[in-house]
């Protein structure tokens, strides 16, 4: 052996715990016969015989074997070590395997770290905001030589290499540099392209070695597999500029929202294999269609980050940066988010920042200690959802949930980030009884470290990429959660309203005779509407878990059942906020949804289904035209009440205004089956009113009950106000009534 080597270096390297096998491997200047040299060392654990070859000097000498793990070593006359070093040396090995194949290989341990000194500050800052940008696999090109830069994060490790389908998964192969103190691990391995399949090797402090997925991996092989690949992100040409340059107003808190939330997987299926799933590039055109004719601004997507259980819906993910590989490639989803944008429609992901699965080959213990998560359970790990709790206290962790928050944006243009289980998040006692918490600093429940990241994202979404709405899924009553962190608040845009939800859903499943003992859950929900910035959601949470569908959910027989939930929708699409609807609400589905299946969209040869998805768009287009219902969501002055009392009739009515105070709708509810005639609604002046929308139009499925068109006020106070309709409200329904000037 090299009299330069030491045992235990080399025992190290051959064990696969070195932290810097540039000590060893690669160009090392030397002394031989009085002239100096270089003593090029290489690891080949799988090679019979090695020769060092330079085309320059044209060079081709053997290599001698120094170890018998595979260590060889030969001498190169150049004379500028650091020449080499720098990859300035285009030397190469040379070998045959023990198969007989042959094989050519640029040196990886040539080659200087790509990483700077500011990079690895700035992730130990937790400030590094593009940091998936240089952790990670990335494509670059070091004085002429293309390969794959890798580089990880596991300071606790003894020992980290990469495996893949480029050398045999071969854990001895690839060891990598570790920079201290960052414990940050990195190699620059020449020859690789894009779709190369990757893990990294750790070995933990105890010996054990796992195979571990990229936790900045920009793709993945399709789940049960799990290997990384190797994906340049930068090769889609967006042609979405008309978009993203009109996107502040109409993401805007005055700008007509109506989400339409969808699972990619069970959307729709392949008629021929529903056991297939459509690809995002099959998805694109049929989305958009199907979007524009109903009238929805904007769609919402399940987590499109990777999960290796289809089950979990993408909320126990794995690849934070790896668009999921079930439906294509990162550039076909891309096509997908691109081909929406192009018809004027947003696109809003459901993120995950509260916590990841056990899986072996994910976050979980990554370097063979809590790295990204609590080590005490009682912070570190989900008691409902079987997962673990990020460490958001730590700058690293922290670092990368921002980074990948930001990445979407970047990479994909994304409209808004929905944060999943943001009550789970700034809690410590989140779903937990008395001792299985740890209080804060300061003896409270409140998650300090998890409120301040959280404002921390919102505050760096809205100034890198104005325009772009966060919002929160938060259950409880916590304070200014879409306010600003200025004014101390979390800093959301928007926030779903889960109290009018479940109040709301609650009232809606009673049986009509029984409403008018609980008419004020209704009217509750003005009590605190202008509290937040709320989005009105149904979502696939009330359609699992045997809640069954939103029609299912309805009372009374077939006719009261559709009828209910259109005089559900159009209360829903006439109250102050945003709107959120979950696939196969909109055309009444009966079965409670699938994530395996498609929806039921053979239900549509019936007229009342048909008729129900009518409504819907009609409410979307409705919603969309008329300023009064979406202008001024989130101030009182957008809403009065024109009768909140009438208990006994279960009959609801109020005004909507636009900024505009003399644009203005009148919206009137009939809960019960009741025909009410000649019913009496006061109206701010006397004129003409138009009947713009009637959820019993047989055009929706109803039978046709309504006020041929209009009704003029007549100058006959009513309910505290000069003037007064008399209408008839039809059975279960909704009317809207606008005044027509002149």
């Amino acid at each position: 052996m090299n009299s330069q080597l030491s045992l235990d270096a080399v025992g190290a390297l051959v064990h696969g715990h070195h932290e810097n096998p540039f000590e060893i491997l690669g160009p090392h200047p030397v002394e031989s016969h009085g002239r100096k040299a270089l003593a090029v060392r290489a690891f080949l654990p799988q090679a019979e015989q090695v020769w060092l070859v330079d085309g320059q000097q044209n060079l081709r000498q053997s290599m001698r074997q120094i170890h018998p793990a595979g260590l060889y070593e030969g001498l190169h006359s150049a004379q500028d070590g650091a020449s080499v070093r720098a990859g300035g040396s285009p030397y190469q090995f040379q070998f045959t395997d023990k198969a007989g194949g042959r094989h050519t290989m640029h040196d990886p341990y040539a080659f200087d770290p790509l990483l700077t000194d500011y990079d690895l500050h700035l992730i130990g800052e937790g400030q590094h905001w593009r940091s998936y940008e240089r952790l990670g696999a990335h494509l670059r090109e070091v004085n002429g030589v293309t390969g794959v830069n890798f580089a990880v994060w596991a300071p606790d490790a003894q020992g980290v290499s990469i495996v893949g389908d480029f050398n045999s998964w071969e854990a001895k192969r690839h060891p990598m540099r570790k920079h201290i103190p960052s414990g940050v691990w990195e190699l620059f391995i020449p020859g690789l392209t894009t779709g190369t399949l990757y893990k990294f090797a750790v070995k933990n402090k105890w010996g054990h070695t796992v195979e571990k997925c990229d936790p900045y991996g920009f793709a993945a092989e399709v789940p049960p597999r799990t290997a990384n690949l190797v994906t340049n992100l930068d090769t889609y040409t967006w042609n979405d500029s008309n978009w993203m340059a009109e996107r502040v107003e109409r993401n805007g808190l005055n700008a007509p929202v109506s989400i339409y939330e969808l699972h990619l997987g069970s959307w729709r299926r392949d008629p021929a294999n529903p056991d297939r799933w459509l690809s995002y590039n099959e998805i694109a055109p049929q989305l958009v269609e199907y979007c524009q004719k109903m009238g929805f601004t904007h769609v919402e997507l399940m987590p499109v980050s990777e999960h290796p259980f289809t089950g979990s819906w993408g909320y126990q993910t794995v690849g934070y940066f790896a668009a999921t590989s079930r439906y294509g490639t990162p550039q076909d989803l891309m096509f997908l988010i691109d081909t929406l944008h192009q018809a004027g429609i947003g696109v809003i992901i459901d993120w995950v920042p509260a916590h990841f699965p056990k899986d072996d080959h994910g976050l979980r213990q990554f370097d063979g200690t809590a790295l990204y998560e609590h080590a005490d359970p009682r912070q570190g790990e989900h008691p409902d959802w079987g997962t673990m709790i990020f460490n958001y206290g730590r700058n690293e962790v922290k670092n990368f949930l921002l980074s990948n928050g930001l990445f979407w944006l970047d990479k994909y243009h994304i409209d808004g980030l929905r944060v999943d289980a943001v009550a789970s998040m700034i809690y410590l006692d989140y779903s937990r009884n008395e001792g299985e918490w740890i209080p804060n600093r300061y003896g409270g429940r409140e998650n300090l470290e998890a409120i301040d990241f959280l404002k921390q994202f919102n505050e760096e979404v809205h100034q890198q990429y104005p325009g772009v709405l966060t919002i929160a899924e938060e259950s409880t009553a916590w304070t200014g959660v879409s306010r600003p962190t200025y004014l101390g608040g979390l800093g959301f845009s928007l926030k779903w309203n889960m109290g009018w939800m479940n109040d709301t859903l609650r009232y809606m499943r009673k049986e009509a005779i029984h409403r008018k003992y609980h008419h004020d859950e209704l009217t509750f929900s003005l009590i605190y509407a202008f509290t937040e910035n709320f989005v009105l959601p149904f979502s696939h949470d009330e359609v699992v878990h045997g809640k069954g569908s939103m029609l299912d959910q309805m009372p009374g027989d077939l006719w009261q059942k559709f009828a209910n939930l259109r005089m559900l929708y159009g209360y829903m699409w006439t109250h102050p906020g945003k709107k959120l609807l979950f696939m196969g609400g909109e055309f009444g589905q009966w079965q409670e949804w699938n994530y395996n299946e498609s929806l039921q969209w053979h239900l549509l040869q019936w007229e009342s289904h048909q008729g129900m998805q009518n409504y819907v768009a009609h409410l979307n287009h409705l919603y969309r035209s008329e300023p009064a219902l979406y202008e001024v969501d989130f101030d009182h002055t957008g809403f009065e009440w024109v009768d909140c009392h009438n208990h006994e009739d279960s009959v609801l009515a109020y005004i909507r205004r636009a900024k505009n105070r003399d644009d203005f709708v009148i919206v009137a509810n009939n809960f019960t089956p009741v025909p009410r005639m000649n019913y009496k609604l006061g109206v701010p002046h006397a004129g003409w009113y138009r009947e713009i929308s009637n959820s019993d139009s047989t055009y929706f499925g109803g039978s046709d009950l309504g006020n041929g068109g209009g009704v003029m006020a007549k100058a006959e106070e009513s309910h505290g106000r000069p003037a007064s309709l008399t209408i008839t409200l039809p059975p279960l329904s909704t009317l809207v009534f606008k005044p027509q000037m002149g």
